[in-house]
């Protein structure tokens, strides 16, 4: 392995973090709907747990409402039920067709909740992103032990990798801080 195949890995394990990070800030509940709420809820389905956006379609055709629109009408009632058994706090309304689900207005308690619960994630991908710090620094320490690198190459990749890690820490602090307006605003 070369210092760039490591710096490379870095890279790419960083956008990963990010990624990940976002993808679970954007099922974290505000006053608003979003489609993405229900990601990584599953339903029963035929005997398979199956996510939900593969057995329906899920609008937001207002600011506080959803909607979902199963393929099979055969899965409503499957969906309704992963639905009230989630960690949501949501209430579908079931006309037979479609599920409503109406997003009720977040508590000052539960606002501070959430944002407590959002620092945690942050802070756990944070970790993430350091260890994945340590990893590549460990390796080029190792590729200086082997002579594959010299200690000058080896001191600008580290500032390369301290560098990446930087940035992907900012992208999380200011995702968080965003997320953090998003629980708060009223």
């Amino acid at each position: 392995m070369t210092a760039q195949e490591v710096l490379d890995d870095l890279k790419r394990e960083l956008e990963k973090t990010v990624g990940a990070f976002s993808r679970d800030l954007a099922r974290i509940r505000t006053s608003r709907a979003s489609t993405a709420l229900l990601e990584g809820i599953h339903a029963d389905y035929y005997g398979a747990r199956t996510p939900i956006h593969q057995m329906a379609t899920i609008s937001a055709p207002e600011p506080r409402l959803l909607v979902v629109q199963p393929y099979d009408k055969a899965g409503l009632q499957a969906i309704e039920r992963a639905i009230q058994q989630s960690d949501l706090g949501l209430n579908p309304l079931n006309d037979g067709k479609i599920l409503r689900i109406p997003i009720p207005e977040l508590t000052e308690e539960r606002r501070r909740e959430l944002v407590r619960h959002v620092r945690k994630i942050a802070e756990d991908f944070r970790v993430s992103a350091r260890a994945h710090r340590r990893d590549a620094l460990e390796l080029l320490k190792e590729m200086v032990k082997e002579k594959d690198l010299t200690e000058d190459d080896e001191r600008r990749h580290k500032e390369k990798v301290e560098s990446d890690t930087h940035a992907c820490l900012d992208r999380i602090e200011k995702a968080l801080k965003k997320k953090e307006e998003e629980v708060l605003a009223v």
